[in-house]
């Protein structure tokens, strides 16, 4: 049986679908950085507090949210290896930025390995947020967006701070400031640029 042969429409439709995924795939909606900022930064909040009222045991927000990072992470892995045939057109961007959640995850299991065997929370949280930098540098290169780019450099200096800080109460705080830096403020960035481009992509195509 002989392969029927792709019109000139059909290819041109493709390319123009290729064209527009390359394009989308340098503006991110910010949404992701929203979410997991938020989540981070009520982890931090509220375990501030905790540590303060003496509510539950002093992890016990951190464990709720390492629940959530764990679900995430086997649905991440799950569509990394089952999920390719979803998509109609795959790209280096999307590609490099899925493997590179993988490794972030194994290497925040790392940090949560190491604070269990004696490297002590307060340590631990300053090499996280330092994490949080590179990821953030990461991701402000690969799309060029200079808010991420910022907020990088603001995150690891946050870093840099916590390790001389040693009640953890107040690692806590500058967790959630790190956080505020470097994921919610890009994120919300980024989200409102997402949209305004949107936006001006379906004026033109009326």
């Amino acid at each position: 049986m002989e392969e029927r042969r792709m019109t000139e429409q059909e290819s041109m439709l493709i390319i123009q679908q290729m064209i527009h995924t390359a394009k989308n795939e340098q503006k991110d909606n910010g949404k992701g950085w929203i979410l997991w900022g938020w989540l981070l930064l009520a982890a931090s909040i509220l375990t501030f507090f905790n540590i303060q009222f003496r509510w539950f045991s002093t992890f016990f927000f951190w464990n709720a949210f390492g629940g959530i990072a764990l679900l995430f992470f086997i649905y991440t892995v799950m569509r990394f290896f089952f999920g390719k045939g979803q998509e109609p057109v795959r790209t280096y961007t999307g590609d490099l930025f899925e493997r590179l959640n993988i490794g972030f995850f194994i290497f925040l299991a790392f940090i949560i390995v190491s604070i269990n065997m004696g490297v002590g929370p307060e340590k631990g949280f300053s090499i996280l947020i330092g994490l949080y930098g590179f990821w953030v540098l990461i991701y402000g290169t690969a799309l060029n967006f200079k808010p991420s780019i910022i907020g990088a450099y603001i995150t690891w200096a946050i870093a840099f701070v916590s390790l001389f800080i040693r009640e953890f109460q107040w690692i806590m705080l500058l967790h959630g400031v790190a956080v505020l830096c470097g994921y919610i403020i890009p994120g919300h960035l980024a989200n409102v640029e997402f949209n305004k481009i949107q936006k001006e992509t379906s004026l033109k195509s009326v």
